[in-house]
């Protein structure tokens, strides 16, 4: 079998859109949804896979901004939209579009390439670690209480609908951002993501809602959430379905989880995409009754590993001696030498001196933004200590005090 692996033209998009449809299960995307997934592509960054007219694989890079530690917004590819026709499997498609993408990626100077799976089993063999952690929560708020820190009476509560109430969410959304690794910085166009409101996304809610918290006329946080109505025998059983919570203080913060958990004829909240530290797990009165679990969330792959380790700060000096595997990459592959001083500022620089630790790109990728543990990685066999000391001072200079988190998708 013969494809074409080329960039897309303006005449191409349909097509291309078409084949990504049918991959992920066939459903027609909305007008509005082709409308807004049109107006924030950038050709120019997607590829296709050809078979005479008809397009079998797709793959696409958004150009984003990324937090690292330390509180840079380092360019990084958001990989998205990846597929390959099922009457196409087994023809090396997929490996052909990663090879292109991430010699694409390198070309356009971004250090990271990252992205969000549909599947967790496909991209650690192109060199992408899963770097983040999603929290699921199902609250049942007839029986949860919340614990209020002082201030959170102090904070009013204002309805508004998520257009009217956009800017201010936004500017909210902006100054988190900087504070959480693993945050996309939103680029132009991407304000639209957290109102669009499909009906088909609703499972059977209501039109999105919002919810602002302000402090001395400063609006301090935001929630977005649908109404899910359910009745039985024995009275009300709606759901509340938050999509984003957003708040700069813990007062503003209580006060949205407090208004949530006290909906009217509700009797669960739910949760689809929270950080791993969440602080509502530190002020809910029954953890158990919070239905807690964990997934994947934002996977990290070092496109140019020097610039992307020098990109990050470092939470203690280090200086250690990597010994790197990146078949895939092999740019990124060998003895590298990376030192960081007190204040986090790092070099990192090849290197003939013997190696002191010993790991894949995939394992770098997971532990960059600081939330996965070198030592776990060590434990599980993954990581390879060659000089003593050496696992333990690097595994706390990549640490983060703040979870890493990605608070939507792409």
């Amino acid at each position: 079998m013969t494809t074409e692996l080329r960039v897309l033209s303006d005449s191409d998009w349909d097509a291309w859109l078409d084949c990504l449809e049918v991959a992920f299960g066939g459903v027609p995307i909305s007008v509005k949804g082709r409308e807004m997934y049109a107006e924030l592509a950038e050709p120019d960054r997607a590829l296709g896979h050809w078979d005479g007219p008809d397009c079998v694989g797709t793959a696409g890079a958004y150009s984003f901004r990324v937090t690292v530690p330390g509180g840079r917004a380092v360019p990084a590819a958001g990989v998205t939209m990846v597929s390959v026709a099922s009457t196409h499997r087994r023809h090396g498609l997929l490996t052909a579009l990663m090879r292109r993408q991430l010699d694409d990626v390198r070309s356009w100077g971004e250090p990271l390439a990252v992205l969000t799976a549909s599947e967790p089993g496909i991209y650690g063999r192109f060199g992408y670690g899963a770097a983040t952690t999603e929290t699921s929560l199902r609250i049942d708020s007839s029986r949860v209480l919340l614990s209020a820190p002082a201030g959170t009476d102090g904070v009013r509560l204002r309805r508004t609908s998520p257009a009217a109430g956009l800017d201010a969410c936004e500017a909210v959304y902006a100054r988190l951002a900087a504070s959480r690794p693993g945050t996309p910085v939103r680029q132009p166009g991407w304000e639209r993501l957290p109102v669009n409101d499909p009906e088909s996304d609703r499972r059977g809610g209501s039109p999105l809602q919002c919810v602002l918290a302000e402090r001395d006329g400063e609006v301090t946080g935001y929630v977005t959430y649908h109404i899910r109505p359910a009745w039985d025998d024995s009275g009300p059983k709606g759901t509340v379905a938050v999509r984003d919570l957003m708040a700069l203080d813990p007062a503003s913060y209580a006060a949205l989880w407090r208004f949530l958990l006290g909906i009217d004829l509700t009797s669960v909240v739910e949760c689809r995409n929270r950080p791993a530290d969440d602080a509502v797990l530190r002020l809910v009165s029954d953890v158990r009754r919070c239905e807690v679990r964990l997934r994947d969330g934002l996977y990290v792959r070092l496109v140019e590993l020097d610039a992307a380790l020098e990109a990050r700060s470092y939470r203690t000096p280090v200086d250690v001696v990597l010994e790197v595997e990146d078949p895939f990459c092999p740019w990124n592959a060998g003895r590298w030498r990376l030192t960081a001083d007190a204040e986090g500022a790092a070099t990192c620089r090849r290197t003939q001196e013997e190696p002191e630790l010993a790991l894949s790109v995939t394992e770098l990728g997971a532990a960059y933004l600081g939330g996965v543990s070198l030592t776990a990685l060590a434990r599980a066999g993954l990581v390879r200590e060659l000089r003593a000391g050496a696992l333990a001072s690097a595994a706390l200079a990549f640490s983060s005090d703040t979870q890493p988190w990605c608070p939507h998708g792409f």
